[in-house]
């Protein structure tokens, strides 16, 4: 019984001081948006929710650089996997809480001047951080 509790405390002894260790991803892990009712000319509101705030620094109006890793394998020499980390836009933080905010879209690359998206908009799993200039 005493190895086993010993085990267990080792175990999260370490779990903690890992956890510590590796940098956080910061990404967009919801997305809400008006229900679109048809109208000509109608304009749809999101807000992509982040999991970074004023822990991290944010405030209102602070900018995210939103990034995309696309993942591509070369099927023919070497069968080697290339992620490519994209920036795809800029999002505008409105509200923070300690580890989280609600932004809205500020830009997005229009597909004429960018690779090809097969969603051509921010989705969930995008990487975000601070915009710096």
């Amino acid at each position: 019984m005493k190895r086993m509790n010993l085990r267990l405390l080792i175990f999260l002894f370490f779990s903690l001081v890992l956890s510590s260790v590796y940098p956080r991803e910061y990404i967009i892990y919801s997305v809400t948006q008006n229900i679109p009712m048809g109208y000509e000319n109608e304009i749809i509101n999101k807000n992509f929710y982040v999991n970074m705030g004023t822990k991290q620094g944010l405030d209102q109006g602070t900018v995210l650089d939103v990034y995309r890793v696309i993942s591509r394998v070369d099927p023919y020499r070497t069968k080697k996997k290339y992620n490519y980390r994209v920036k795809i836009g800029e999002l505008k933080v409105l509200h923070t809480e300690d580890d989280a905010a609600i932004t809205e879209l500020s830009e997005f690359k229009p597909k004429s001047e960018s690779i090809h998206f097969e969603i051509p908009t921010f989705m969930i799993g995008d990487h975000v951080e601070v915009k710096v200039d």
